[in-house]
């Protein structure tokens, strides 16, 4: 799973979140940084208000939050999600010795990004991508 901080490069990058039930997300700089959240139909919902999307926390067991601004919270892509963010220019995931490479062909030019974890390896690549998109 991508930490909070690969996950803020991302947003800072430009990854937009178009929330979907599934979808994992933290809520940093709120004394909450370890927690982990799922979008779900019963329990936490993105709703559209007047003032803003939030989302909403229903009757869980997070007595703390009755609901956040959608831009506090931080979304942490899973690799499937990752992968499909990479669109056409991505070409390979393979694995090594110590961990994941991912293959990348953006104008002509193969890039390649490792890591540990797919997930990570994955969102080097989507950096990279996003730097190149601005």
């Amino acid at each position: 799973m991508l930490g909070v901080q690969v996950a803020r490069q991302l947003k800072a990058a430009g990854l937009a979140w178009k929330p979907q039930l599934g979808d994992r997300f933290a809520i940093p700089d709120r004394d909450l940084d370890d927690e982990l959240f799922v979008l779900s139909n019963m329990l936490i919902q993105v709703h559209d208000r007047p003032e803003g999307r939030i989302i909403a926390f229903n009757g869980t067991t997070e007595w703390a939050l009755d609901d956040v601004d959608l831009g506090e919270a931080l979304w942490l892509p899973r690799e499937d999600q990752l992968r499909e963010l990479l669109g056409g220019t991505f070409r390979e995931l393979r694995r090594q010795p110590g961990g994941h490479l991912v293959r990348v062909e953006l104008l002509g030019h193969e890039h390649t990004f490792t890591a540990a974890h797919a997930e990570e390896a994955y969102a080097a690549a989507l950096l990279h991508v996003l730097a190149a998109a601005f």
